[in-house]
Parts: structure tokens; sequence; C-alpha cells
């Protein structure tokens, strides 16, 4: 059963181990790139705190985004801000989506994301620590999937896994780390090839964070992956 409200703590967390560690930066620090192609990392502030906005949205019954081209534009309008504003959206962004979470609920409804996604409302927490830990590995300031909590990992994998599953340009997979097993790709009464590393690496192929060089296929070669 998902715990909506022990999510929304996690991500409460979350949010200020990143905001304590952005707030070392400088405006300069704040204009490199970040790990993600073609962004910057106050593209990837911004995007932090405009999905929060996003989310607030979906808790309360409107469209995610007004659409795609809106979306990207207001991440570049708000990408070149100074990082003391960063901070500051990041945060009150952060206190709005908290806000909506703690608002009396039916959190086994049905919510629609982008794309005509649909999920449960209590798994909205989640889906928001996933954006926070993710991202903020992704702004290359020291914090890596080594350093994300160990049941925030393991959950990722699980969801991550689950996305992929039935798919049919992915074979038939058994991920894990020699401990626990995870099972992905298109249904068959046995894995075709299974994929070992540790959770770190695991998570980060699976993400799109890291080319699987760390992990060992046996059966045949590691799989690739569709974009999320």
């Amino acid at each position: 059963m998902i715990d909506h409200a022990h999510d929304l703590e996690s991500v409460r967390d979350a949010t200020e181990r990143l905001l304590t560690a952005v707030a070392k930066l400088d405006n300069a620090s704040a204009a490199e790139p970040s790990r993600l192609p073609g962004w910057s990392r106050g593209h990837v502030l911004a995007h932090i705190a405009r999905n929060a906005d996003a989310l607030v949205n979906v808790l309360e019954g409107r469209p995610m985004y007004a659409d795609a081209h809106v979306r990207d534009a207001d991440i570049e309008r708000d990408a070149p801000r100074p990082l003391d504003v960063q901070l500051t959206d990041v945060r009150e962004s952060a206190a709005r989506f908290q806000a909506t979470g703690a608002a009396p609920a039916d959190w086994s409804r049905t919510v629609e994301l982008r794309n005509g996604v649909v999920d449960a409302a209590a798994r909205v927490p989640f889906r928001r620590w996933v954006e926070v830990e993710l991202h903020a590995v992704d702004l290359g300031i020291g914090y890596e999937l080594e350093d994300l909590p160990e049941e925030f990992t393991a959950r990722e994998i699980e969801f991550l896994a689950e996305r992929f599953t039935g798919r049919a340009d992915v074979p038939p997979t058994r991920l894990t780390d020699g401990t626990r097993a995870w099972h992905t790709g298109r249904a068959a009464d046995r894995p075709e090839v299974t994929v070992t590393g540790t959770p770190a690496d695991l998570l980060g192929w699976l993400a799109g964070r890291r080319d699987g060089s760390g992990l060992t296929a046996d059966g045949g070669p590691l799989p690739a992956l569709p974009p999320l």
C-alpha cells in the first residue's frame, strides 16, 4: 500500500537537502551545464520548481501543464535567474506542493499527468520525490546515485522496472543486486537476460543516468532501453 503521508515527508527531507546543497553555489556555477544535455543547473532548478506547481495542478484536478510548449517556455524563462531567486522559487513552490498534499483528499482517486498518463493520487508524492532526488543528482554538485536513500532507490528501481514491463522492444529481463530481484520487459515464462549490479548502477541504467557499463549481463547483451 502506498503511504502518501510518508512520501510527502520524504519529499520535504529531499527538498531540504537539495536547497542546502544548492545554497553553496554562486550565480556563475548555477549557470554552468548540468548533467542533462542542453540544460544548465538553472534549467534544472527551474524545472524542479515548475514541476511542483504542475503536480499541484494534478492534485487539484487541472491539467498538469497547459501544453508542452508552455512547460518548455517556462523553464527557458526561469533558467537564467539569479541563484537567490531560484532558491526562493524552489522553496516556495515546494511549500505549495506540501500544503496541497496536506489538504483532506481522496487519495485513492485517479489523476491524470502528462501525455495521458494516469495514476493513483497517492503515488503523486512519490513521483515528486523522484523529481527532487534524481534532479539533485543531475545538478552535478556532489550528490550521487550512491547517496540516494536506500528505500528510494529500491522503490524507483521497482517503479521503472514496471514501466518497461510488457514492452515488446525490451527482452524479458531479470534485474538483481545480489539480494533482491525485479523483472521487466516483454512477457515470457523465464527471463532471457539477467542484469546484475549495485542498486545505484541498476537505477542509473533504468533512469537513463548511466550507460550500464557497471552492470553484468548474463544470457545476452545488456538490453537497450527506450527513452523515458
